[in-house]
């Protein structure tokens, strides 16, 4: 019989993490291969080309294209100030005299005889990559990046907002069934990251933000919540550039849901360790899940996690469709025979036992297996 594999959420307490830290541009690595960095390590860096803006001197000056190079006080390739008088008009008899200033601060890129436009460019802007996590630089890609790599406990989250950030990890709930409240939050989590339980409300990732938390890892969010703090609906594609100046990576999905245990007993563990998170998600095509990184010293315990493992019977698994959004339980059978679903298409099904002890057919693309 084939088996069946839906990619699911990782949750290790031991593994070996390696991440891949590319400019968007080539430009110069700061690190050797073999050394070891901090997760705040500058790694290499580059600069991104300045914005260009284009200023109609012969227009502004009332004179003709080709009268605009002998008009200029500045030459290409030369740097401009902001509001510098960068072109003048002849005047009549001396006088009446009419000035351009420059629009930004920048270079001179080309004096055109044939438009009369002068192009000015802005400074570049200086991009720098930071290791994100400690571990050691295994590989070194030439003018794009490095790979950094390192022992870690290794968590994955379904949905996230915010960026890379990195921080202490501190526990603000007593169970994985608490809701995370503003009352739960104080000014000791200051450039921590919240451990939750099945829910933070508004209010909680407000006083979050109020605070200077991090980050914050729960179970479940309310949509209207998330609505109502980044202003706007989230759409379908990628997260992970939010500026709302906090990280939030959910574990299980929309709505108050249970955190599973195994995740909360690995977090609560891990209080009072430094962690590197990012709540990029991406759920389409080339799969992106928000993450929370962990470096450990005990490498006996360490594993890779395989993805050849195919589906079996008392696997693991998250339901990820309705009616049964987000509720975990275990493989009880996996018939071998397509079955007609409810679009008369044809699938292969599975039978899971919910953990409120209820067992439902289910197509098994509808489930994605939580990795142990």
């Amino acid at each position: 019989m084939a088996h069946a594999y839906t990619p699911g959420l990782k949750v290790t307490e031991a593994t070996l993490v390696k991440k891949i830290r590319r400019l968007p541009l080539p430009g110069e690595i700061l690190v050797r291969k073999g050394e070891k960095v901090e997760g705040d390590k500058i790694v290499a860096k580059t600069a991104l080309p300045g914005k260009v803006s284009t200023v109609n001197v012969a227009g502004i000056l009332g004179i003709p294209p080709q009268d605009v190079p002998s008009a200029m006080f500045k030459k290409s390739g030369e740097a401009v100030e902001k509001d510098e008088v960068i072109a003048e008009s002849k005047g009549f008899f001396g006088l009446f005299k009419s000035t351009v200033k420059a629009p930004v601060k920048g270079t001179i890129e080309n004096i055109s005889p044939v438009t009369g436009q002068v192009i000015l460019r802005e400074p570049p802007q200086p991009v720098e990559i930071s290791a994100y996590i400690d571990g050691e630089v295994v590989e070194i890609f030439p003018k794009e990046g490095v790979a950094i790599q390192t022992f870690a406990s290794f968590i994955q989250g379904i949905f996230g907002i915010g960026g890379e950030t990195r921080g202490e990890l501190i526990l603000r709930v007593s169970s994985p069934t608490d809701v995370l409240t503003a009352s739960s939050i104080d000014d000791s989590c200051k450039g921590k990251i919240i451990i939750g339980g099945s829910l933070i409300d508004y209010s909680g990732l407000i006083k979050a933000k109020e605070v200077g938390a991090k980050g914050i890892i729960v179970g479940g969010i309310e949509d209207e919540s998330l609505k109502k703090f980044l202003g706007y609906d989230i759409g379908v594609a990628i997260t992970g550039g939010e500026n709302k100046g906090l990280t939030l990576v959910v574990t299980e999905g929309f709505g108050r849901m249970r955190m599973v245990d195994k995740t909360f007993k690995l977090l609560s563990s891990l209080e009072g360790r430094l962690a590197s998170m990012s709540g990029a998600t991406q759920i389409r095509a080339g799969v992106i899940r928000p993450e929370v990184i962990v470096p450990t010293t005990d490498h006996k315990e360490s594993k890779k996690v395989s993805l050849t493992t195919g589906m079996e019977i008392g696997t693991p698994v998250r339901v990820i469709r309705e009616p049964y959004f987000g509720l975990l339980g275990r493989v009880t059978s996996l018939p071998p025979q397509l079955e007609k679903i409810e679009t008369e298409s044809k699938v292969r099904v599975l039978e899971v036992e919910l953990e409120s002890g209820e067992r439902v057919t289910l197509p098994r693309a509808n489930v994605e297996i939580i990795e142990e």
